[in-house]
């Protein structure tokens, strides 16, 4: 009787093998598709960015709890003199097209318009607790996400694909997730005064923050980050300052001031001018809505630092939710989403370029024209 004989390199390989190769190779192109360095270093800045609106929330916190002060815009304003200071300072002292003078002298109502928006999306937000749930503002607050993705398929053309969309919903999911351990942990005992009309603000600020960050990506993409923050500074200085002469300065004088809340407006201010600082910069390596998902896992830093600082209580849901709102981000920064070009037309767009540029561009055309022709 012949023994059998060992199979050959062509014998086809049982199954238990064919099943772990398999699972091996989608392991690999997983790996290789989902932690490369630039999904790594988008992960850390956006990371970078949620610490430093959780330090803006702990400060707030700090400030309306132990010291009963509540002055959103005050905060705000202090910001906005910070930005004024650095990058609008640094805007006047530009030369040609960047100089200050010039760039109000063309865009001036524009810029007013996205002060407007950014002021108040920053008010309307904050001034949403005081009359509805917290509940209510993490969820409604996600609604500028499908917001910006609509605002960034009409201005910056912007094309998403199908794991995209897939990505956006399991970050929604997560931040279900923390709500549901927020619930579960007794974190929902204020009802709020006018629930309906805090969930509004919420909505509306959302919305407002989701204009601001679509033409914070165009602005930093087309133009520079140096004109978008000068321009923030000025326009958010004026209309932040008249707001706050208006609806704050009986709490403001209320103030008991002394160094421990002195240090935590610095402190408020410094989070802020970081957040403002550094985001165009994310914004710009990635998108305005890529940098928004990133950033929902700050309310969870917020409760992690709240366990020792506030005496919260512990729920292994916001290890869950931080998971998923994390794989929700990777997800989306795996695929890089597509640019459908404008229509081209034979002349440019004045609006879009400037005179000075169209000018210099039609230059360059007649001196290309020129040269082949000799």
């Amino acid at each position: 009787m012949e023994a059998a004989s060992p199979a050959g390199p062509g014998a086809p390989q049982p199954a238990s093998q064919g099943a772990e190769g398999a699972s091996r190779s989608l392991l690999r192109r997983l790996k290789s598709k989902l932690f490369t360095w630039n999904i790594l270093k988008t992960i850390a800045l956006g990371q970078m960015l949620s610490l430093c609106i959780c330090g803006t929330a702990i400060t707030s916190q700090y400030l309306a709890e132990k010291y009963k002060v509540n002055t959103p815009m005050l905060q705000s304003f202090i910001n906005y003199c910070l930005l004024f200071l650095v990058y609008t300072m640094m805007l006047a002292f530009q030369s040609g097209s960047d100089n200050l003078l010039i760039i109000l002298k063309r865009k001036w109502w524009k810029y007013i318009l996205l002060g407007v928006a950014d002021v108040e999306a920053n008010y309307l937000v904050v001034k949403a607790y005081q009359y509805t749930t917290l509940t209510s503002v993490q969820l409604l607050d996600c609604f500028g996400i499908p917001v910006l993705m609509a605002l960034s398929w009409f201005i910056l053309h912007a094309r998403y694909r199908v794991i995209h969309f897939i990505a956006v919903s399991v970050c929604l999911l997560g931040v279900g997730t923390m709500v549901g351990a927020d619930v579960l942990a007794g974190r929902q005992e204020d009802s709020g005064s006018d629930v309906l009309l805090g969930d509004i603000f919420v909505l509306l600020g959302s919305s407002l923050y989701a204009i601001s960050n679509v033409c914070e990506e165009y602005v930093v993409k087309k133009l520079s980050r140096q004109e978008f923050l000068g321009m923030v500074g000025l326009f958010g200085t004026i209309i932040s300052g008249i707001q706050l002469l208006i609806v704050e300065y009986k709490d403001i004088a209320s103030i008991h001031w002394d160094w421990k809340i002195a240090l935590l407006f610095v402190a408020f201010a410094l989070c802020m001018f970081c957040l403002y600082s550094f985001m165009p910069l994310v914004i710009k390596a990635t998108s305005a809505t890529s940098v928004n998902l990133g950033i929902l896992t700050a309310d969870l830093y917020s409760l992690f630092f709240g366990l020792f600082l506030f005496g919260y209580k512990f729920s292994g849901l916001y290890i869950l939710s931080f998971t998923v709102i994390m794989l929700g981000f990777i997800l989306y920064c795996s695929t890089p989403t597509r640019t459908a070009e404008p229509p081209e037309s034979t002349v440019p767009a004045v609006t879009s370029i400037g005179i000075d540029n169209l000018g210099l561009k039609l230059e360059e055309n007649f001196q290309e024209t020129h040269s082949v022709a000799l």
